[in-house]
C-alpha cells in the first residue's frame, strides 16, 4: 500500500474527526449531566471494586477498551468522575478487553465492531438537535459526539497501512537474542498497536505470525505485553483537547500498563512457564511445542496479565493519582477543573475532623466565588471581543462548579450529621449548609450579571463613563466584603468579626440607594438611553444582592442563623 499525500491527509482528517468527536461528546456530557446521571456514575464507582466492574462490563458490551477509556476521559473532563474513580474504571476496561481476545481465539464475533452502530446513532440523534428541550438537544450532541469518536477510531485504523505478516517476517531473525530481543518485541508490540489502534487486531496479527512460524511463543508473549502499552495511545490522543484532570486520567492508563509490563518482564520466564502448565492441563498441549496451542497461551497471558495487574495495583490508586498529578500539572486556571480537595467520603473520619475538613473546603468555595467577582469586573471593562467571550465562558464554567460544590459539600455534611451526637456540632453543620447555599447563590448572581452584560452587547447598548465607574466602585466595595468574609472563614466562631462585615454591608446598601436615586433622576432628565439604564439598574442591584449573601455567611459563622 502506497502512503502519499492523500493518505497523509486522510489520516490527519481521521484524527481530527476523532478529536472533534471527543470535544462534542464531552461538551454534551457537561450539558446533559444532571444530578441523576452524576448520582448513577457515583454509585457505579462508589468503591474501587464497583469501578472495576463498571469498566469490565462497559468494555465487554462495546468490545473496545480504547472507546471505553476515551469515554472515561470524557466523563472526567465533564466533571462526572474524579481521577481516582476513573482509574478503577480503566482497570476494569483492561480486563474487559480480554473478552474480545478470547472470542478471537474461538473465532466467534471477531468482526463485530461498535463503529457499525455509529451512523445509525447519528441517524437517531440528528433529529433531536431540533427539539426545543435543552436536555434533549444536549443528549443528541453527546450521542453524535460519541458516534464521531467511534468513526474517527475506525477511519484511523483504515488510514494507516497495517503491516502484513509477510512484511514482519524479518522478526524471525531477531528473536533469539535473549532479553534484548524480548525488550525489542515489547517495543514493536507497542508501536504496532499504536499504529493499528486496536489491541485485539494486534493480538490477531500476532497469532498469524505464530501460526506461520515467524516468531515463537516467548516473542509472541513479548509482543502481547507491548500491545497493552500501545492501546493507551487512543485515550492520550483524546485527552489533547481536555482539562488537566482528563489528561491525568489518560496518563494513569499509560502508567498502569507500563507498571504491569515491568513486573511481567521481571518474572517473564517463570510467568510463561506457569501459563504453559495451565494450557497443557486445560487443552492438552504446550504453546512451546504445539503451534495450535499458542493462541491459548497468548489468550491466557492477555487475561491473566490484566487481572493480576489490577489485583496488584488496585490498592495503590491514590498513589497513582498523585503520580499523574505530578506528571500533568495545571498550567493555567482554564486548564484546571475544580475538585474537592479536603473532603473524601471514602475515608472514615470522626465528626469533629470531618467538620474541620468541611470548613476548609468551604473556605475554598469562597475563593471560587471571589474569583467570579474578579471575572465580572474584568468583563465590565473588557474592550476586546475575544477576551469578553473567554470571560463569559469562564463565568459559565464557574457557575457549574458552584452548583456541584453545593451538592458535594451538602451531601458530605448530611452524612456527617448522622454521626453527630451533640447540639454544638449540629449547629455548626446547619451553619455550614447555610453558607454553601449562600455562596452558590452568589455564583448564580455573578453568572446572571454576565448574561445581562452579554444582552447589553447583543443589543448594542452602551454605558456612560460615569455608569461604568459607578459599577466598578460598587464591585470594589464587594471585593472588600469578600476580604472580610475570607478573614472570618479562617478563624474560630468566637473570633468572627461581625462588626466589620456589617459595616461593609451598610456601605454596599448605601451606594445602592445612591445609585438608584441618581438612576431615576437621570432617566427623568433624559440623560441616557432607557434600555441601557435598565441594564445598569439590574447590575448594581445584583451587586447589592451579593452583599446580602456575604453578610449571611459572616452571620452564620458567628452562630447567628
Amino acid at each position: 500500500m502506497s502512503f502519499g499525500l492523500i493518505e497523509i491527509l486522510t489520516l490527519a482528517g481521521s484524527l481530527g474527526l476523532f478529536i472533534y468527536g471527543m470535544k462534542v461528546m464531552s461538551e454534551g456530557l457537561q450539558k446533559v449531566a444532571g444530578r441523576r446521571m452524576r448520582n448513577v456514575l457515583r454509585s457505579m464507582t462508589a468503591s474501587r471494586l464497583r469501578g472495576v466492574l463498571t469498566g469490565l462490563v462497559s468494555t465487554t458490551v462495546i468490545q473496545s477498551s480504547s472507546a471505553a477509556t476515551v469515554m472515561v476521559v470524557g466523563f472526567v473532563n465533564a466533571g462526572l468522575l474524579s481521577v481516582r474513580q476513573a482509574i478503577s474504571v480503566i482497570m476494569g476496561a483492561n480486563i474487559g478487553t480480554t473478552v474480545k481476545a478470547l472470542l478471537i481465539s474461538w473465532a466467534v464475533f471477531a468482526d463485530f465492531s461498535i463503529t457499525k452502530l455509529a451512523i445509525p446513532i447519528i441517524g437517531i440523534a440528528f433529529p433531536l438537535l431540533f427539539v426545543k428541550t435543552p436536555g434533549t438537544r444536549a443528549t443528541a450532541e453527546f450521542l453524535i459526539g460519541a458516534a464521531l469518536l467511534f468513526l474517527g477510531i475506525e477511519f484511523m485504523k483504515q488510514a494507516v497501512p497495517v503491516p502484513s505478516a509477510e512484511a514482519l517476517a524479518f522478526l524471525q531473525h531477531v528473536s533469539d537474542g535473549g532479553l534484548p530481543s524480548v525488550l525489542l518485541f515489547v517495543f514493536i508490540g507497542t508501536a504496532l498497536t499504536a499504529v493499528i489502534q486496536s489491541s485485539s487486531a494486534s493480538v490477531a496479527l500476532t497469532l498469524v505470525l505464530c501460526e506461520q512460524g515467524t516468531i515463537d511463543y516467548e516473542m509472541a508473549a513479548a509482543l502481547v505485553l507491548g500491545e497493552n502499552i500501545g492501546t493507551t495511545l487512543t485515550a492520550n490522543i483524546a485527552a489533547l483537547v481536555t482539562s488537566a484532570w482528563a489528561k491525568r486520567t489518560a496518563r494513569a492508563h499509560l502508567l498502569f500498563n507500563v507498571i504491569g509490563v515491568c513486573w511481567a518482564l521481571l518474572v517473564f520466564k517463570p510467568y510463561l512457564h506457569a501459563i504453559d502448565d495451565y494450557v497443557k492441563a486445560a487443552f492438552g498441549g504446550s504453546p512451546y511445542t504445539d503451534s495450535a496451542m499458542i493462541k491459548w497461551g497468548l489468550t491466557t497471558l492477555h487475561i491473566s496479565f490484566n487481572v493480576i495487574n489490577t489485583v496488584l495495583l488496585i490498592g495503590f490508586i491514590p498513589m497513582l493519582e498523585r503520580i499523574v498529578t505530578w506528571m500533568v500539572p495545571a498550567r493555567t486556571q482554564l486548564d484546571e477543573e475544580y475538585r474537592l480537595e479536603y473532603l473524601d467520603a471514602d475515608i472514615p473520619l470522626s465528626p469533629e475532623v470531618s467538620l474541620i475538613e468541611a470548613r476548609r473546603e468551604i473556605a475554598r468555595f469562597g475563593t471560587v466565588t471571589h474569583e467570579m467577582l474578579r471575572m465580572t469586573r474584568d468583563l465590565l471593562v473588557a474592550k476586546d471581543a475575544l477576551a469578553r467571550d473567554q470571560l463569559m465562558q469562564r463565568l459559565a464554567r464557574y457557575e457549574q462548579i458552584t452548583d456541584r460544590i453545593e451538592v458535594e459539600v451538602g451531601r458530605y455534611l448530611t452524612k456527617t450529621s448522622a454521626e453527630v451526637r451533640n447540639e454544638e456540632q449540629s449547629a455548626r453543620i446547619r451553619g455550614m449548609l447555610s453558607i454553601v447555599g449562600d455562596l452558590e447563590r452568589v455564583g448564580d448572581i455573578f453568572f446572571q450579571m454576565s448574561k445581562t452584560m452579554e444582552r447589553k452587547l447583543d443589543d448594542r447598548l452602551w454605558f456612560t463613563p460615569e455608569q461604568r465607574q459607578n459599577l466598578v466602585s460598587m464591585l470594589e466595595i464587594l471585593d472588600q466584603a469578600f476580604m472580610v468574609m475570607h478573614a472570618n472563614l479562617d478563624v474560630d466562631q468566637e473570633h468572627v468579626k461581625l462588626d466589620a462585615a456589617v459595616e461593609v454591608e451598610q456601605r454596599i446598601n448605601a451606594m445602592r440607594d445612591q445609585l438608584r436615586m441618581q438612576h431615576y433622576r437621570s432617566i427623568e432628565q433624559g440623560d441616557y438611553n432607557i434600555r441601557s439604564g435598565l441594564v445598569y439598574n439590574d447590575l448594581f442591584s445584583s451587586c447589592e444582592k451579593v452583599g446580602d449573601h456575604l453578610i449571611n455567611v459572616s452571620e452564620a459563622l458567628a452562630g447567628e442563623l
